[in-house]
């Protein structure tokens, strides 16, 4: 490739930290391959990337923008007007910015984002995360040069010659994760001895699942099973409180885990939500897991997302609507089950993509390369 210079990154994507930190990933691997690229950020005011992308060291410029609610809310009254002025608004961050590329990763704010770009000629890339695409990458793929996914068999929502299929980007350190079981263990205080089980909620935690484990808390302490529980803020106190009934067994319970590298290292088993980079960071460990995919999510996609895995046998899968009565015997089951971890463990490491970030970063940047040739 020829040597680049004033290259210009525009990266948008937000709402939920499953468009954010794809995002962010994208733009670490850029710089790492063009450490003098400029990048910069749009988000949705009021919205977590616009917290979680400067603490990344990165940029970030806000829209004026929210989702459509399914039902009759004053934010749908000013709906229109939001949208008029993002579209306003994008396409003044974009004639200054000046992008080379700009590049969605989903959530409504990359609609009016990558919108603007198109309309000025400026190539636009979109990655989605999920094996159901959502309403923005839906709009936006026409317009597309290239659409990075992560499951097999998107040619029914985009077209074949645009898609690429590099899996989902998720953070460095659990893609090249080296940390030992007993040093993770030492990390948390839990015994390097016992099976330990790892339940992610989310961020945000998962009040189905944390009703579901702290019902099914005597159980484990029977069968020796500790827990590493990811709780949420709001579900913390209860959960905590509730452990301590349960002296017999060694339970950590956190309303956030910062170090995911070590708590997957801890991990023999991971009780998550089904959302995408929860998935790919699953895959990319290799854990036997057991998915309880959220409900209240459009277009049911987290269900899609864990009968991709469970389909290929790479995971077991409990609907949230019977987890309250089976999630703690499917964990008692799979724990006492060691060729059925095996087994799990193996398929799911098949489907792991460990360079997603690094393989779209190439892709960007030699389409630059080519079209700044061709304007030579």
């Amino acid at each position: 490739m020829q040597q680049r210079s004033n290259i210009k990154i525009l990266l948008s994507g937000g709402g939920t930290g499953g468009h954010i930190f794809p995002a962010v990933a994208i733009a670490n691997a850029i710089k790492t391959a063009l450490p003098d690229a400029e990048i910069m950020f749009v988000g949705a005011k009021g919205r977590m990337e616009m917290e979680k992308v400067p603490a990344a060291g990165y940029p970030i410029k806000g829209l004026w923008i929210s989702g459509l609610q399914r039902r009759l809310t004053p934010d749908n009254l000013s709906f229109p007007l939001k949208v008029i002025y993002s579209f306003m608004k994008a396409g003044s961050i974009v004639r200054q910015f000046k992008p080379d590329v700009a590049i969605g990763t989903g959530g409504y704010v990359s609609w009016p984002t990558l919108s603007a770009a198109a309309s000025r000629g400026i190539p636009t890339f979109i990655q989605e995360q999920n094996s159901f695409p959502g309403i923005t990458n839906k709009k936006l793929a026409k317009k597309a040069e290239l659409i990075f996914v992560a499951y097999e068999g998107m040619e029914k929502y985009f077209p074949a010659s645009k898609i690429r299929l590099v899996g989902n980007p998720i953070r460095q350190d659990i893609a090249g994760n080296t940390i030992t079981r007993n040093t993770a263990c030492e990390f948390f205080g839990l015994d390097s001895s016992k099976k330990t089980v790892l339940i992610i909620g989310g961020s945000l935690g998962a009040l189905t699942i944390n009703q579901s484990i702290k019902k099914s808390l005597p159980l484990f302490a029977e069968k020796r099973l500790q827990l590493l529980w990811q709780t949420g803020k709001s579900y913390a106190g209860i959960a905590a409180e509730a452990i301590l009934k349960e002296s017999e067994a060694r339970q950590v319970t956190m309303p956030f885990i910062a170090r995911m590298d070590m708590a997957y290292a801890a991990a023999d088993i991971v009780v998550s939500r089904a959302g995408a980079i929860a998935i790919s960071e699953i895959c990319a460990v290799g854990k036997p897991c057991i998915l309880v995919p959220s409900p209240n999510v459009a277009e049911d996609h987290q269900t899609k997302n864990a009968l991709a895995l469970a389909g290929k046998n790479a995971a077991l899968m409990v609907a949230d609507k019977d987890a309250i009565h089976e999630l703690g015997e499917k964990v008692i089951e799979l724990a006492g089950n060691e060729n059925l971890q095996t087994v799990l463990r193996n398929n799911i490491l098949k489907m792991a993509f460990r360079d997603a970030a690094a393989s779209i970063a190439n892709e960007v940047l030699a389409r630059i390369d080519k079209n700044k040739q061709q304007q030579k």
